[in-house]
């Protein structure tokens, strides 16, 4: 299987690097808890000539999401929140209007299954009610403090009833101020403290000194152009992605639980790896199992259709067949808009983080399908 994986890796990023389609990756995957592949390929600065390496460190993005997550599941073992508990216990103003404009109560439940009827900026078209209202994304607006963020976004309507629909949202930005407020410290230390220092995840955070310790990022074409400060990608027919690489230098912007930290794709393999088998030192077996597994019932998960469900780490597919994927039934996967991918396939014991600096491509392009497709049929 090795051989064979190592070589349809390889094609697959050595033609993703030749068509331009992304200008470096790191890729790892582990099979079975050891590592069986890792590359680093193209460049982590074009214009400076700086190589990608296994220890260049990203902007996360959505990656982000399943550390929170975990972090926030460690909290609920504590007993520090409870996932039926109301958002309000903790942030009392904070009970946006619902559809009707009677204000609605969230569960931090349905904050972390994206099931709280709130929503994102870039999924809205130009004019669309985040941007009107100017809530940010956690990828965009620098020095925005969180207080501010949530004041914004708890005047506008909820997209639906909370628990009614599935939707793609700043939900774990809410829940990493919940978190704040359950136990009086910044996210960024509970995170430390819960998921980075037991893991040895040393080289994650949400802020690092200089863009020099980053990976450079590009924005999708041929070749990708560096992005700039701040800058926006289209996405389908919508408003564009804002992004303000900036943001991770400067703490005064607020700890994003939903994009907002950094780190290397060796970190993520730590986190994932964990979770797959069984929590590790910093969650119990059946809340690591709740990442894996559907919470959503037969909600549609919109960005993915029929056939997938969603757990508390990303997207689980169901049906294969109905969502017409060559990955395996089962399979967790999820991605960032800085472009990264990364996928869970329990029962074949495998693991794959796949971060590049090419945006959007590496998370939803032809690279990180080519990936999958590739791992799936080495692993059977």
């Amino acid at each position: 299987m090795t051989h064979n994986l190592d070589a349809s890796l390889d094609d697959v990023i050595d033609r993703a690097l030749s068509d331009q389609r992304i200008v470096g990756t790191v890729v790892l995957v582990a099979r079975g808890g050891d590592l069986v592949y890792a590359r680093a390929a193209g460049d982590a600065d074009r214009e400076r000539g700086l190589p990608m390496a296994l220890e260049t460190v990203f902007r996360l993005a959505s990656v982000t999401k399943p550390i929170v997550a975990a972090a926030a599941l460690a909290m609920v073992e504590r007993g520090d929140l409870a996932l039926d508990a109301p958002v309000s216990r903790w942030l009392p103003d904070f009970r946006p209007p619902g559809p009707g404009g009677a204000p609605a109560e969230i569960t931090v439940g349905q904050l972390l299954s994206h099931t709280s009827g709130l929503s994102y900026g870039f999924l809205q078209p130009d004019g669309g009610p985040y941007l009107a209202a100017g809530v940010s994304d956690g990828l965009d607006l620098p020095d925005r403090a969180m207080a501010d963020n949530l004041a914004r976004l708890g005047k506008i309507e909820l997209f639906f009833p909370p628990g009614a629909a599935w939707n793609y949202s700043v939900g774990l930005d809410v829940l990493g101020a919940v978190m704040e407020q359950a136990v009086g410290k910044p996210l960024p230390q509970l995170v430390d403290e819960l998921i980075l220092r037991p893991l040895g995840m040393s080289a994650s955070g949400f802020y690092v000194d200089s863009a020099g310790q980053l990976a450079t990022p590009y924005i999708d074409g041929r070749p990708p152009r560096p992005m700039q400060e701040p800058d926006v990608s289209p996405f389908f027919e919508l408003s564009g992605i804002r992004y303000s690489p900036a943001r991770a230098t400067r703490p005064a912007s607020f700890p994003s639980g939903g994009a907002g930290m950094v780190g290397t794709a060796g970190d993520v393999l730590k986190l994932l790896e964990a979770v797959r088998t069984g929590g590790g030192p910093v969650l119990s077996q059946d809340s690591a199992a709740s990442m894996l597994s559907n919470q959503i019932g037969e909600l549609t998960v919109t960005t993915h259709g029929p056939g997938w469900g969603f757990g508390y780490a990303g997207a689980v597919l169901k049906d294969p067949a109905a969502a017409g994927s060559p990955l395996r039934q089962g399979t967790v996967s999820w991605g960032g808009v800085y472009g990264h991918s990364w996928q869970i396939v329990p029962d074949r014991e495998t693991t794959v983080v796949a971060l590049t600096n090419t945006a959007i491509e590496g998370m939803s392009g032809v690279f990180p399908g080519e990936l999958g497709a590739a791992v799936a049929a080495a692993v059977g």
